[in-house]
């Protein structure tokens, strides 16, 4: 775990500012300082659509009695994609929104449920065991 973090929190740091640099090579420095807060700014406009639109079928769902398991997922996810999206760099941009575009954020929810099953899976035979 503490590999993958060290990882996450120094490669795409790194990553981020290479592609910047190349970019800002290409483009010029301020057209890519433009680039990077323009696709903020259109991430944010998606995150708040996405959020609205989620916590009114949550709300929906919650008006028939069913339980929102996977709107819930929905807005954790968006939430994870705000979150990327105030990084500035270009992959962190391009991850926020794919999150937020709900056919790709269907197989990051596929992802996580498999995830989350593993996991459950997992503590179940420990309690079992134990």
């Amino acid at each position: 775990m503490f590999l993958k973090l060290f990882l996450a929190f120094t490669l795409i740091p790194f990553l981020e500012l290479y592609l910047l640099i190349k970019i800002g090579l290409y483009f010029g420095a301020f057209n890519t300082i433009l680039i990077v807060i323009l696709t903020g700014f259109l991430g944010a406009y998606l995150a708040k659509l996405q959020g609205i639109n989620t916590m009114m079928r949550v709300r929906e769902g919650l008006n028939r009695g069913q339980l929102p398991a996977e709107e819930m997922l929905d807005a954790m996810l968006i939430f994870v994609a705000g979150i990327v999206l105030l990084t500035p760099g270009f992959i962190t941009d391009l991850a926020g929104i794919m999150v937020l575009v709900p056919n790709t954020r269907y197989w990051f929810k596929r992802w996580l449920r498999k995830k989350f099953d593993h996991w459950i899976s997992e503590n179940r035979t420990d309690m079992t065991i134990s």
